[in-house]
């Protein structure tokens, strides 16, 4: 389990917006969206746990359906730990190496539904759907057969909750029966060391049922709640407070919209104009594996690595910015929505193998680095907001640290006022740049859609 953090406002200091005073993550994790267990496991050793990931999420290790798109991984079969990422000894290996290396492992349980179709899975298990034949399950642990309809996601939440996903077998998981099964499931993954999962679908649930379920968890594991919730459904975030944590899809999508459409001085009323979920239990992110694809509050605002330079910025922000418990995505890249991950895996000769099919987000500098921002700048209130009313701002965490960003297209040059100590900073966004803050200011000159950014655990000597 994560620690929580308090959110502590400097003295006589506004944020402008509706976050105030919320307790906040100091820590970051990552999904390593479709990555093999084996090179996880080198990933946690080699960077993840060296730049201070709390955790890494990924993805299903359950028995799912044959086929090469991803979302064959989101069509489970059985809970038998043979997927496309490995075997179960892989599994438990990944397990075991990431936690020596300091990094939690959070689970991506499907537990909503079962695979559409007929056939065999990646372990070898037989399922039907028309019959409803599962390793697990019979006829009677599922929703009778129906569809949902688009008009049901804003007026009808019990059919949302009841009746099946694109055509995937709703198991009835209001059923004791049903929720033992899947809690001996989610116990297993505990007892080989898994920390947390994240509740996929959990917007198909009703929310007691998802209560049950990890009120009969024998081990305990963080969770949070997949809960699409963008405003003017018959299914809100809202509901599902008080169980687990819930990802903050809002904040993607208005994150996006700002840095896309609007000058970056609205940033610092996110959340004002609209209701976000409480920093403590919200879950947030730039982009997932869903909506950079279009799916699951997808859209043209979305940023995703493919947006380069103000992906970057975007990142950088959400790291400095104290609200929710954030998520790196890690892709692979892509020319169809359905398209599954690459043949090559991403250690190659003990070698990774970034830049080309596999992206790895979480390795650049801008995001990476930013890593030790914020668990440097806990329970740092935000101090000296500075914009000029249009795509350039700053900010301090108190004491802690310091961010400019410049999304103009000339540089920013500036005397800024800070809290900080004085002394010399290294730029973490440029690890050859030193910086001297004297009597709490610094002078920055900032490149063109760049930024700069300075805490105390990163130190230069004296030139």
């Amino acid at each position: 389990m994560f620690s929580k953090y308090a959110f502590i406002l400097a003295a006589g200091t506004s944020l402008g917006i509706g976050l105030t005073a919320q307790p906040v993550n100091a820590n970051t994790f990552v999904h390593l969206f479709e990555w093999q267990w084996d090179d996880i496991a080198q990933e946690c050793e080699n960077w993840l746990g060296p730049k201070g990931y709390k955790a890494v999420q990924v993805s299903p290790p359950q028995e799912h359906i044959q086929g090469d798109a991803w979302w064959t991984r989101y069509q489970p079969v059985s809970y038998q730990l043979e997927s496309r990422s490995g075997s179960s000894t892989a599994f438990t290996h990944m397990v075991q190496r990431c936690e020596a290396a300091g990094v939690d492992v959070y689970v991506d349980a499907v537990i909503n539904h079962l695979a559409h179709g007929k056939g065999q899975g990646t372990a070898g298990s037989h399922y039907d759907h028309e019959t409803l034949s599962y390793p697990h399950y019979q006829p009677q642990d599922f929703h009778e057969p129906c569809g949902i309809e688009q008009d049901d996601y804003t007026h009808n939440a019990d059919r949302v909750r009841r009746c099946q996903l694109v055509g995937l077998p709703d198991l009835k998981t209001g059923n004791p029966a049903v929720q033992n099964s899947i809690a001996e499931y989610l116990d297993r993954l505990a007892e080989l060391g898994v920390k947390g999962i994240r509740i996929d679908a959990a917007k198909h649930m009703d929310p007691n049922d998802i209560a049950h379920i990890l009120g009969r968890l024998e081990y305990p594991l963080y969770a949070f709640q997949e809960v699409i919730d963008l405003g003017g459904e018959a299914i809100s975030a809202a509901e599902y407070q008080g169980i687990a944590d819930i990802t903050e899809f809002r904040y993607s999508a208005h994150l996006g919209d700002i840095f896309n459409n609007q000058p970056l001085v609205n940033l610092r009323r996110l959340g004002e104009e609209h209701v976000f979920l409480p920093s403590e239990i919200a879950i947030v992110f730039t982009d997932n594996h869903d909506n950079q694809r279009g799916h699951g509050a997808g859209g043209d605002n979305v940023l995703t690595h493919q947006d380069g330079s103000l992906y970057r910025l975007a990142n950088m922000f959400m790291l400095a910015w104290p609200y929710g418990y954030p998520k790196i995505m890690s892709s692979y890249t892509f020319t169809d929505s359905d398209q599954g991950p690459p043949k090559t895996a991403v250690y190659q000769q003990e070698e990774i193998q970034c830049g080309e099919a596999w992206v790895c987000e979480h390795r650049w500098p801008e995001i990476a680095n930013m890593v030790a921002f914020r668990q440097h700048t806990e329970d740092a209130g935000v101090t000296h907001w500075w914009d000029n009313g249009n795509n350039q701002i700053a900010f301090s965490r108190d004491t802690q640290g310091f961010i400019a960003i410049n999304r103009e297209h000339n540089d920013l040059t500036r005397t800024f006022d800070t809290d900080m100590a004085d002394g010399h900073y290294q730029n973490v966004v440029d690890d050859d740049q030193c910086v001297a803050v004297e009597d709490g200011q610094l002078t920055l000159n900032i490149p063109s859609m760049s930024a700069a950014a300075f805490h105390v655990g990163a130190p230069c000597p004296a030139p």
